[in-house]
């Protein structure tokens, strides 16, 4: 189960990628040793969906 910071990211900030970060074994659990995870991946470089971002 994810913390509770993990589930309440700031504002300004991706709700995917603040995830992955402080939940980052559990959303990773599924992966090869030393294999990228393509939602992460996909959100390298600052490419988070406007959709994604908190409002505030």
């Amino acid at each position: 189960m994810p913390s509770k910071k993990a589930l309440n990211p700031p504002v300004g900030q991706c709700r995917q990628c603040w995830l992955h970060a402080y939940d980052s074994r559990e959303q990773h659990k599924h992966l090869a040793p030393r294999e990228d995870c393509p939602a992460c991946v996909s959100h390298m470089g600052g490419k988070c969906p406007d959709s994604m971002i908190v409002k505030g």
